[in-house]
């Protein structure tokens, strides 16, 4: 009887402990109107007597949502878990759903009306509502995949305190395609392929597209994609004035290593981070076609520990510089 009392108690020990520690972390809906639509997001306060620091999230390409995932790709919570972790160490974060994707799809629901200007646009805006919140200290722009390169473009108007670029490409995004594709297609396929890039970069539109490559190259994204390729996201990254960090894992089938060296040699100043093992929705997964495919679906996979570790570090040296 004694060893069932000391249970119980334990068991509700435990779970007050726990309720306690989500207590000390505000969880709301926040919003933005942008005045050409309203985006919604998640904020995730930790409770403080002073401001605290504040990640903003941009999420990768296409329909990945504020939380990392994608309806194409999977559910696997990336972006969420480590704003998680950024809250349980004092650090605030919101991430969003860009425009024209999830909760925030009527502020462009039509994709051919999308364009790397309206992105970038947005992020100043969320930017400006964050510092104009008393509870939030320096802010830091965290780009994910295609957000590392919104976080770049924004940083300088966005009067951010630094950015994070995990899983950035320093490549414009048009070779990124010709080497993902030249893995994949058949020849007759990549030579059409080639072409619609190549249409694509002098920014003509081409509605002759193959059945096969409708989901990259249907005609309705093609404005999307040409205000895309006329990004330099290693130039964009170079003339950052503030402090950055770049994270590229070494198992990452969708971005380099070379990608992160590159953006470390454009700006020699930012810090380098290389973690062994991580793949491109930030968990520890050897360089096996299947096993990455089917982490990309599985939310319960841990994030990498060192990640998590690497950007807790850096946020902290920001106040010291």
């Amino acid at each position: 009887m004694m060893l069932k009392l000391l249970a119980l108690s334990l068991t509700l020990f435990t779970g007050l402990f726990c309720s306690l520690a989500q207590a000390t972390v505000l969880q709301r809906p926040i919003s933005l109107d942008t005045g050409s639509g309203e985006l919604f997001g998640s904020l995730l306060l930790p409770k403080s007597d002073t401001p605290v620091p504040v990640v903003l999230i941009i999420s990768g390409s296409g329909p990945t949502d504020r939380d990392g995932n994608n309806p194409e790709g999977g559910r696997n919570d990336s972006l969420k878990r480590l704003a998680w972790i950024l809250a349980k160490h004092n650090i605030a974060s919101v991430r969003y759903d860009k425009r024209g994707v999830a909760a925030s799809l009527a502020a462009t629901p039509d994709e051919r009306n999308l364009s790397v200007e309206a992105y970038v646009a947005d992020a100043v805006a969320w930017s400006r509502k964050l510092a104009a919140d008393p509870r939030l200290g320096p802010l830091i722009l965290l780009g994910h995949s295609e957000g590392a390169l919104i976080a770049s473009l924004a940083a300088p108007q966005a009067n951010a305190a630094a950015v994070i670029s995990l899983s950035g490409s320093a490549r414009p995004i048009d070779q990124v395609l010709r080497q993902q594709l030249s893995n994949r297609l058949p020849p007759p396929l990549m030579l059409r392929s080639n072409e619609l890039l190549d249409s694509l970069k002098t920014g003509r539109l081409d509605d002759n597209v193959p059945a096969q490559l409708q989901v990259i190259f249907r005609p309705s994204v093609q404005p999307y994609l040409i205000s895309l390729f006329r990004q330099d996201p290693a130039r964009a990254f170079a003339a950052l004035k503030m402090p950055a960090l770049i994270i590229q894992g070494s198992n990452d089938i969708q971005v380099s290593v070379d990608d992160a060296r590159q953006l470390k040699a454009a700006k020699p100043d930012a810090e380098l981070a290389l973690i062994e093992g991580m793949n491109h929705v930030m968990r520890i997964v050897p360089n096996d076609v299947k096993r990455q495919l089917a982490s990309y679906k599985d939310p319960n996979l841990p994030l990498a520990a060192e990640l998590g570790a690497r950007i807790l570090r850096f946020i902290g040296s920001l106040a010291t510089r």
